[in-house]
């Protein structure tokens, strides 16, 4: 995982105030583009850079972040130019009906990456009434797995339209687009998404969420299937990218939690808590050879809806790790 945004030089003011008050819009925006955080850090900073050189040639017609939004979201539509959509698993077919230990699969899937709420603590700018979407919504799991359904232009004129709340005539401007042809765009992006994200549900207070959240994890610690699956929607899903298969229903998430709680489940687990795409994630290490919890592990994903917890996606990527702020060992008691 790259670090942050490198400076030219120390010296450079310029360029500092420029990353340090653009640089968290500018990644998000990249991440809701491409689905994917290195691609996302590499672009915010080619972003930065571009318009750092640049500087001398901003009229100030419009406002710093718009210059910015747009030289990234051209950017980016170059990028997606050259690489597939990156999906989940629930993006490719059908659950799977029951579960069988096993390697993850050679692929050549890209899989969507979870994004860290950390790097979202100074938002970006208000968008103002026109936008459909609140930026902690548009930054969700579900919502940002939606996007990547959409053809890029599609993607690019949804947010700049629904999440930046710009005009229509500075997004058909931007992407070299009538604006009949934009708008038209615009409408089967949000017929597109109309049906691919679930309807929004109330989020917990985050005391609710914080105690809903530490009994999960106590079940996991004390390998209580009976108390993870009470604490499940009916109908919640379980995913494991890069593995393709997903679960869905008490019933057959059960099966898999039998499993992964047994001796043949590779624990025991340990697990630290973070938050990603506006929910609550844990870290999860295994055992190795360094001792308990020395392994990073999986970055999981939980989605809690007021009836339960709908959704667990357990990224088997322990790169991601760095990103989350998460620790190379898991603290012991």
């Amino acid at each position: 995982m790259a670090g942050p945004i490198l400076e030219p030089a120390a010296t450079d003011d310029a360029f500092r105030e420029l990353v340090e008050a653009h640089q968290r819009a500018v990644r998000t925006h990249c991440y809701r583009l491409l689905g994917s955080l290195q691609d996302a850090e590499d672009l915010a900073q080619e972003t930065l850079l571009r318009a750092w050189r640049k500087l001398d040639s901003f009229e100030g017609r419009a406002s710093m972040r718009s210059w910015l939004y747009r030289i990234a979201t051209n950017a980016c539509l170059d990028e997606l130019s050259r690489r597939s959509r990156r999906v989940l698993p629930t993006m490719l077919g059908g659950p799977t009906a029951s579960f069988e230990a096993g390697p993850p699969p050679v692929t050549e899937t890209q899989w969507l990456d979870p994004f860290p709420d950390a790097w979202l603590e100074v938002p970006d700018a208000s968008p103002g009434p026109e936008a459909r979407y609140e930026a902690k919504e548009a930054i969700e799991l579900a919502f940002v797995a939606a996007l990547q359904l959409l053809p890029p232009r599609q993607r690019a004129v949804l947010l700049l339209r629904d999440v930046l709340a710009w005009s229509a005539q500075d997004a058909a401007d931007l992407l070299e687009m009538t604006l009949v042809s934009a708008n038209s765009a615009l409408q089967r992006a949000r017929a597109k998404l109309d049906t691919a994200v679930p309807p929004r549900t109330p989020h917990l207070t985050s005391e609710a969420e914080r105690v809903l959240l530490e009994r999960y994890v106590t079940a996991w610690e004390h390998s209580d299937v009976d108390a993870l699956v009470a604490l499940l929607k009916d109908d919640a899903v379980l995913s494991m990218p890069p593995l393709p298969e997903w679960y869905v229903g008490r019933a057959a998430i059960a099966t898999f939690l039998r499993w992964v709680t047994s001796p043949a489940g590779g624990g025991p687990f340990h697990y630290v808590p973070t938050r990603a795409n506006n929910a609550p994630a844990v870290g999860i290490y295994r055992d190795g050879p360094q001792g308990p919890g020395s392994v990073p592990f999986i970055l999981q994903v939980v989605s809690i809806e007021p009836d339960g917890i709908a959704a667990m996606t357990s990224f088997m990527n322990p790169a991601l790790f760095a990103a989350f702020g998460l620790p190379p060992t898991a603290p012991l008691p």
